[in-house]
């Protein structure tokens, strides 16, 4: 089997808030549990990943409060939108994932979900530590010189 490139993804939501809350130190990835409906919505880019996180529960990875809308054409059999999905990693993936949620400081964070080439929703969950303030402000500074470099670059030439 070919190796997916990053091209072969249809990305359906991003969480650019975890960039911004968090230093993302490592990254997995994992499948989702997910109803019909819930399929059809995420292809319908109907889902919301702010203020939601992961955890490990009884060594099982859930996803809490992402918010993935009724499908729009669903009848009274649809989805609860904030329900707690399970994700599907593997038994190495989820002890380590486990020893490093214990330690101060670091959660799991999804950072987007997309559809693979094969068809099949997936999460890309981020270990995170949380900033400072003064971390945001410092980022935000940094980025903002790159962006004046990016800009003289291109007047020179």
């Amino acid at each position: 089997m070919a190796k997916e490139t990053e091209d072969q993804y249809k990305v359906v939501a991003t969480n650019r808030k975890a960039y911004h809350d968090y230093f993302i130190e490592e990254k997995f990835e994992a499948g989702m549990v997910l109803k019909g409906t819930e399929v059809k919505s995420l292809r319908e880019r109907r889902v919301n990943l702010q203020d939601s996180y992961a955890g490990v529960k009884e060594g099982e990875v859930f996803l809490h409060h992402c918010h993935i809308s009724p499908y729009s054409h669903g009848n009274v059999m649809n989805h609860d939108p904030i329900r707690t999905r399970k994700l599907l990693l593997h038994r190495k993936e989820i002890n380590k994932l486990l020893g490093k949620t214990q330690q101060k400081g670091l959660t799991l964070v999804p950072l987007r979900i997309y559809f693979s080439a094969r068809g099949r929703a997936k999460v890309e969950l981020g270990l995170a530590k949380g900033k400072k303030q003064h971390d945001r402000r410092a980022s935000i500074k940094a980025r903002e010189a790159g962006r004046e470099v990016e800009r003289a670059m291109k007047e020179r030439k």
